[in-house]
């Protein structure tokens, strides 16, 4: 299915969102599915555990747009949590710039 038809047309997300932003499912495990699409059923799964939302379209192989306005849209029906990144006067957030540095040197 092409990314335009899951998103209904969008390509921008109701609220911006960054790709490092932290994104946990706020359903339960047995939750029934039955009335959401597949594409929410596979990031509320995912994000049983914290993921980011780069992390979420690398392991569900849908593009980053897409998974933005997804998430957008579970998070405005208290599907998932999202929790942005604190930026100080522009700056990146030092913690995760060492959570990257320290990826970085595992690898």
């Amino acid at each position: 299915m092409r990314p335009y038809a899951v998103t209904g047309g969008r390509t921008a997300p109701r609220v911006k969102l960054a790709m490092e932003a932290l994104v946990s499912s706020a359903t339960a495990e047995h939750r029934e599915f039955s009335h959401i699409t597949p594409e929410y059923q596979a990031i509320s799964q995912l994000c049983l555990q914290v993921r980011s939302v780069a992390e979420v379209s690398a392991l569900l192989r849908i593009p980053l747009g897409v998974v933005r306005v997804l998430i957008a849209d579970m998070a405005a029906e208290g599907l998932v949590r999202v929790h942005q990144p604190q930026l100080d006067e522009g700056r990146p957030d030092v913690n995760l710039l060492e959570r990257v540095l320290s990826g970085l040197r595992r690898l």
